[in-house]
């Protein structure tokens, strides 16, 4: 699905800076924050501000086209993958890396009352990855 096209299943106007911020999320699937996109997108479009990209990406997040993820403690972080999946921060290079998760492993993990509805789900592990594991053992 395009940028345009998730935008518009969502009910969100698909104006020129909204669909170079989907389009820089669903390319680039390294958990940006708003600086990295702001900066990616900044020379194709001049007067975009870093309000702008904000206010998209708030706008994003509440229609559900986009998450938030609060994983690292200095910046919010975005995703416009919105599948069941956890997510993995290396606490030396700060590196987001999606974790696939089966919905099987939630109902194990926790017993919610009936009366309750869940809306979303985010799972984040925190530790060192491989590149970062292996200079730490060797250092």
């Amino acid at each position: 699905m395009t940028a345009i096209e998730s935008l518009a299943a969502c009910g969100v106007k698909a104006s020129p800076q909204r669909v170079a911020v989907l389009d820089y999320l669903m390319e680039h699937h390294t958990h940006p924050n708003v600086d990295d996109i702001y900066a990616a997108l900044h020379p194709d479009y001049p007067t975009l501000s870093r309000t702008t990209v904000y206010n998209t990406l708030r706008l994003l997040t509440e229609s559900g086209v986009v998450q938030t993820l609060s994983i690292d403690e200095r910046n919010a972080h975005y995703d416009a993958d919105v599948t069941l999946h956890a997510h993995f921060i290396c606490t030396a290079c700060r590196t987001i890396i999606d974790i696939p998760l089966r919905e099987a492993a939630l109902d194990a993990m926790a017993e919610l009352p009936r009366e309750m509805q869940v809306e979303s789900t985010q799972l984040y592990f925190r530790g060192l990855c491989p590149a970062c594991k292996c200079r730490a053992e060797h250092a």
